[in-house]
């Protein structure tokens, strides 16, 4: 007879978990660590090798875990992006998340064939597995030291996180199906890649457009459904697109970006809706696959592990980086910090649950040696970013934006938003009275915000160079007010 754990128990290991989590991520900022590594060591200590002593070992399980948190997570980061500022580094982006993932691949995998017992299709699957990247960790570690990146780096390497897991999970499926399928080839490899991707951006596009469209006019009766319908929405994104052969995760992070580019109602009120969502699917994702993996099975791959974590950090990454970026104008600091800034997340352990699925006869073995690259280049990588920074000069003061206390959700047919303008210091209208401002009809200063604080003004509220002034006003008039406010004065 099966004996069932009852569920309060589970519950109650459940909050724990998270709770211990949430705990470790405000320690890896003192520790300067990423979050991802301390979250698969509450995982691993919680597992069967550790005192937590919870056997898991179901691969299917976490393989779906890890989707649909990555689905989630890749919409989220869509959301958040910001069409304006990786519009530069546009092609840049998309050669390193397609080309450089690929050369990656290959590198790796030409190097484990070489040193292991591998075939050359098997060390083409180990590489295919560990060459996504994941910045998110990267940008937790530089705040966490009150460090940024100048540009265009910091949107270069956002776009590039966010934009090249489909092609490795394309590779990881294609080199899977050239190692179980008889009637499989190369050949057949590059126009399947090719249709994936087409659908996956053209959905992802179409489905975009559609929900902002229909958040915009379906008027639910409450508010807290509109979450609901966004998230059901990423869902039907992705299976959608998976079901047509599409790559779902392309899908997902093209709509999420469409969406985040665009007006909506309750906009900030999702957004912030799925930044919580996403860090609950990263920390539920880091702690299934920290319980998935035994440490003690880590000890028998750690020689072949280091070798190609070494291999991968101090050769393939930079060998993609510069043959990606060669006909791009970016300096060698810039190469070499892309370089270095290409720490390995949840991604590639994911990934490595698909051979064992696949039955590929050393599926083991690439999943403890893509466990122990992960966290290698967590502690080597994560560890040394802000040094690394610096270094090459190309470290900048993480700008510290104080937060508004009002917020404007424009609903039905509102046509006004909350825009915050900074006054510059040749403005015309700096060290003039508010009331002498001839601010066009439609537009209302609400807010000044000054050293760090805000505050209402009056009409005899002298506006100052560098105040940030926050306005409710009509968005065909908006451009006009910018307008007045940036224009120089005379010397």
């Amino acid at each position: 007879m099966t004996a069932y754990i009852p569920i309060e128990y589970i519950l109650l290991g459940a909050a724990i978990l998270l709770l211990l989590s949430i705990i470790a991520s405000k320690a890896s900022g003192r520790l300067g660590v990423p979050s991802l590594l301390l979250f698969l060591i509450v995982g691993m200590l919680a597992g069967s090798d550790g005192p937590g002593g919870i056997h898991f070992d179901d691969p299917y399980l976490t393989q779906l875990i890890g989707v649909v948190a990555l689905a989630f997570i890749l919409f989220a980061g869509g959301l958040d992006t910001n069409w304006e500022s990786i519009r530069p580094v546009l092609w840049q982006g998309i050669a390193l998340s397609t080309a450089g993932v690929l050369f990656t691949a290959v590198s790796v995998g030409w190097f484990a064939a070489s040193i292991l017992d591998f075939t050359l299709l098997e060390g083409l699957l180990l590489g295919a597995i560990i060459s996504s990247t994941d910045a998110a960790a990267v940008f937790s570690i530089l705040r966490s030291r009150k460090v940024s990146l100048k540009r265009p780096l910091k949107p270069l390497l956002e776009l590039e996180s966010g934009s090249n897991d489909p092609m490795a999970v394309l590779l990881t499926i294609g080199f899977i199906s050239l190692l179980t399928r008889q009637d499989s080839s190369f050949s057949g490899l590059l126009p399947m890649m090719v249709l994936q991707m087409a659908l996956g951006a053209a959905l992802g596009y179409i489905m975009g457009r559609g929900m902002t469209a229909l958040i915009n006019t379906i008027k639910l009766e409450y508010d807290g459904l509109y979450p609901v319908l966004s998230l059901s929405f990423v869902l039907l994104t992705y299976g959608l697109t998976a079901s047509l052969k599409g790559n779902g995760f392309l899908a997902v992070y093209i709509a999420g970006l469409v969406m985040g580019n665009r007006k909506f109602i309750h906009k900030r009120s999702l957004l912030r809706f799925h930044d919580g969502l996403a860090w609950l699917m990263q920390i539920t994702m880091f702690l299934t696959l920290g319980l998935l993996v035994f440490p003690s099975r880590l000890v028998h791959v750690i020689s072949a592990g280091l070798l190609v974590s070494i291999f991968l950090m101090l050769a393939a990454r930079p060998l993609g980086v510069f043959l990606t970026l060669l006909p791009f104008r970016t300096g060698f600091r810039e190469k070499i910090m892309v370089s270095w800034v290409g720490l390995r997340g949840a991604v590639p352990i994911i990934l490595a649950t698909f051979p064992l699925l696949a039955g590929i006869p050393k599926a083991d073995m690439i999943f403890n040696i893509v466990f122990f690259i992960v966290l290698t280049s967590a502690l080597f990588q994560g560890t040394t970013i802000p040094w690394f920074a610096r270094k090459l000069g190309l470290d900048a003061p993480l700008p510290v934006i104080p937060t508004a206390p009002i917020e404007c959700e424009p609903t039905g047919k509102m046509r006004c938003d909350l825009t915050e303008v900074k006054v510059p210091r040749t403005s015309a209208v700096a060290d003039k009275q508010l009331v002498d401002i001839k601010l066009p009809e439609g537009a209302l200063i609400v807010l000044i915000g000054r050293d760090g604080e805000f505050f209402v003004p009056g009409g005899g509220t002298t506006i100052k160079p560098g105040d940030r002034l926050l306005l409710l006003a009509d968005r065909d008039v908006l451009a006009k007010v910018r307008a007045l406010l940036e224009a120089e004065g005379s010397a």
